[in-house]
């Protein structure tokens, strides 16, 4: 979205190997990370601050610092928090949504409720300018972009707001590109394995 070329590396994860290939790439052992020459830029919140360092014009953080402040503050929190929603909405771009419906503990319907709030508020203070968080397309929509396709493979309700801006994220093309891409694999993690043979 910042216009910087990549070249991505696949690495399939849950396999014998998984742990060897991230290393080398990875020091830290954890994907995403990006390498740039001799750089290795690890954690997506740093990962993204280096994209805005490379392309300023693409305003990835809001020019008003009261919403640049609210926008750094919702990326870190989900970068740190809503591990009840990832543990029982665990990513899957392959499957369309509804065919894994699930039942939600108590926890991960707080999450999603905060989220879904989260989104609402920053839509209806900071959303005027345009479809995403912000109003144009930025680092908390980054963010937020996985969470937003959990909530169409699990058929999540969402507001109104909150909706619209899950369907402007999901129509952009790098998303289109990347639930392809994950279409294509062919290999199955043994987590997914697990999770369908407990449906």
């Amino acid at each position: 979205m910042a216009g910087i070329d990549f070249e991505e590396v696949r690495i399939p994860l849950g396999t014998n190997d998984t742990r060897r290939a991230i290393l080398a790439h990875s020091p830290a052992g954890k994907v995403p990370v990006l390498r740039d020459g001799e750089r290795c830029v690890h954690e997506s919140l740093a990962i993204c601050e280096y994209a805005a360092e490379l392309a300023p014009a693409a305003q990835l953080w809001p020019a008003d610092a009261g919403a640049r402040a609210h926008a750094r503050s919702v990326s870190a929190e989900m970068h740190a928090g809503f591990a009840a929603l990832r543990g029982s909405l665990p990513m899957n771009a392959r499957v369309e949504g509804g065919r894994l419906a699930t039942p939600l503990g108590d926890e991960a319907r707080a999450d999603v409720q905060r989220v879904a709030a989260l989104l609402e508020d920053c839509r209806d203070r900071f959303g005027a300018g345009g479809p995403f968080l912000f109003g144009r397309f930025g680092i908390a929509d980054a963010m937020f972009a996985p969470v937003a396709s959990r909530f169409r493979t699990y058929s999540v309700p969402l507001p109104p707001r909150a909706q619209a801006w899950a369907d402007a994220v999901l129509a952009l093309e790098p998303m289109q590109q990347w639930a392809r891409d994950a279409r294509a694999e062919t290999e199955r993690a043994p987590s997914y394995d697990s999770l369908l043979a407990a449906r």
